[in-house]
């Protein structure tokens, strides 16, 4: 990386180099040119001199989204999202009303929910015309539409009070329940369908960002990270829930590998604000988090289904104990001979490769899901869906390291993983409107609610506390040992697709078992209590913290990773990359 310095007249050449008389050398190619405005106070220089400093990035070192580039380096016109203003007027100077104003600083984000809802009602004027039948509001399959439809414009309106978009879906979803439009009386296998095809795209995306490279340099503090928080989180929620809700101890054990499940999408947000702010990055703490949060969900939802297909199983003791490991070993090979396939077909060079790519990848771990719920091995879905993930990603990487940068930033816009992102923001509403349709006032009891809150706060701390006694070892700080603990703390993606399986797994069974609806309600009710207390505390405190606990450091996180420090030269990518 090379770094200019300014001259006399507010510009900036290459060192080396004369800024007068003298040609400026040819820049490299695939190079990309950054202005990085300086405080003029900065190191006490003349505030023309210190204007402006001039930097030649690679773009391999800096693969986005060449509107994200654009947005960066207008980020300083005054509009605060990088985004031009109509008529060439920065935001600040605009005189138009505060909410257009307001609405054209954040236009990057709001475009997105806006394509959104442009995108149903031309879906549902089509309908109108083909299908009249099925489109009129009243219609079972129209008042699904619209609960994904008010989950959607309740989480954007809940941002505006700085809280997770989450939280106002669910919270649509319980409120579209106790008005009574939430009877989707005949539709109950579409909602079970939408349900697994959100859990599907977790663990999709969970699979594809396991890295080896990062799990060979942190295994031992990854492994204490999800281990040992997890076993005991379980154990405390499950004798805890035995004594309190009388619920048998594979309930409860199921009950607290949901709870322990961190949220991704919580986690994911927050680490991409600190990587803005430039907060962590040399300390190989972005690294850490994510390969635990991905390890911890793995774990958490693998375990899950082996807990679920003994509970549901109606074979012989035997075959009961030997669940767990048939769908282990199905996963596996499901998973190795799919994601083996992916890596060849189709080819790299095909024009159409991404989107078959992904067409394939979703179809298999549909595939895997379903196909172990049919065959009786439901823990065998989880492991193949995440195995296949892994297994593809693997070739996938093994291709790009081929590629030259621009075809590799070509390949990163349109890459699986991105198109899962998209697919997610379709399935997100989904996932936690129908959990929170679940919960009808009616029919809560208080005791429920008051010893679920109890069990969710005692196991978070169970958490917390041997959380951060997994993460001595290493030459991080205290406060980074801190940060990295109340990372595992937020609870809500993993919760709202995994808690209504029990419930849905007893309603459809062949003979009704009152007991069993009545604990796989608990199950449900205290998901939602977990989403609702740790998803928004565990956010702010992530933000807050953030600034007093972690260093500022370089825009490109090292390689040094906490366990192992060893110097590395400025500007190093780093070996694990959240795709």
């Amino acid at each position: 990386m090379t770094q200019g310095a300014g001259n006399g007249n507010g510009s900036s050449v290459p060192q080396g180099t004369q800024s007068h008389g003298d040609n400026l050398p040819t820049p490299p190619l695939h190079t990309k040119l950054d202005i990085q405005r300086i405080p003029e106070d900065a190191g006490g220089g003349d505030a023309t001199q210190n204007a402006a400093t001039i930097i030649l990035t690679p773009t391999s070192l800096n693969l986005t989204n060449t509107t994200q580039n654009v947005a960066a380096n207008n980020a300083g016109s005054g509009n605060g999202s990088g985004l031009p203003t109509p008529g060439g007027v920065h935001g600040d100077e605009y005189k138009g009303p505060q909410w257009w104003r307001y609405l054209v600083r954040h236009w990057v984000n709001t475009s997105e929910h806006v394509a959104l809802l442009a995108i149903f009602l031309g879906l549902w004027a089509m309908a109108w015309v083909l299908l009249p039948d099925f489109s009129e509001p009243q219609t079972v399959i129209m008042r699904i539409a619209f609960l994904f439809v008010g989950a959607q414009i309740s989480g954007i309106l809940v941002t505006f009070i700085h809280l997770p978009d989450m939280l106002g879906m669910l919270f649509f979803g319980v409120l579209y329940t106790n008005l009574g439009f939430a009877n989707f009386q005949g539709y109950q296998r579409f909602e079970l369908f939408l349900r697994e095809m959100a859990l599907i795209n977790i663990m999709l995306l969970a699979g594809l960002g396991l890295d080896g490279d990062a799990f060979k340099r942190l295994w031992f503090m990854i492994l204490r990270l999800t281990l040992l928080p997890t076993i005991v989180e379980v154990a405390v929620i499950a004798g805890l829930a035995y004594l309190t809700l009388s619920m048998p101890w594979l309930w409860g054990i199921a009950l607290g590998l949901v709870i322990t499940a961190v949220s991704p999408n919580v986690v994911v947000t927050v680490m991409l604000k600190l990587k803005e702010d430039r907060l962590g990055l040399n300390s190989g703490i972005h690294t850490l988090i994510y390969a635990m949060t991905t390890c911890n969900d793995v774990v958490a939802i693998f375990m899950f289904g082996v807990i679920i297909s003994v509970i549901f199983s109606t074979t012989s003791l035997t075959q009961q104990v030997l669940q767990g490991p048939i769908g282990i070993g199905i996963g596996l090979v499901f998973g190795y001979l799919y994601g083996t396939m992916l890596q060849y077909l189709p080819s790299r060079n095909a024009t159409y490769a991404n989107g078959l790519r992904f067409v394939l990848t979703i179809l298999g771990g549909t595939i895997a899901v379903m196909g172990s719920r049919v065959i009786g091995y439901t823990s065998a879905g989880a492991l193949g869906c995440v195995t296949t993930a892994f297994i593809a990603r693997i070739g996938w990487r093994r291709e790009e390291s081929k590629l030259t940068p621009q075809q590799l930033q070509a390949q990163q816009i349109a890459s699986v993983p991105k198109r899962l992102d998209l697919l997610w923001k379709f399935l997100k509403p989904v996932s936690f409107a129908l959990i929170g349709k679940e919960i009808n006032f009616n029919v809560l009891e208080g005791h429920v609610i008051g010893y679920g809150a109890l069990l969710v706060l005692v196991g978070s701390l169970f958490r917390l506390a041997f959380a951060y006694l997994s993460t001595y070892g290493g030459n991080l700080s205290r406060k980074e040992r801190a940060y990295i603990t109340i990372s595992g703390f937020p609870k809500a993606t993993v919760q709202a697709a995994l808690g209504p399986v029990a419930l849905d797994l007893a309603r459809a069974a062949t003979t009704a078992n009152n007991d069993q609806l009545a604990l796989a309600s608990n199950v449900l009710i205290i998901s939602v209590l977990a989403i609702i207390f740790t998803a928004p505390l565990g956010a702010i405190l992530m933000l807050r913290l953030a600034p007093h606990w972690l260093k500022h450091g370089d825009a490109v996180e090292a390689v040094d990773s906490p366990t192992t420090p060893t110097p590395t030269a400025t500007g190093q990518v780093s070996a694990f990359k959240r795709t």
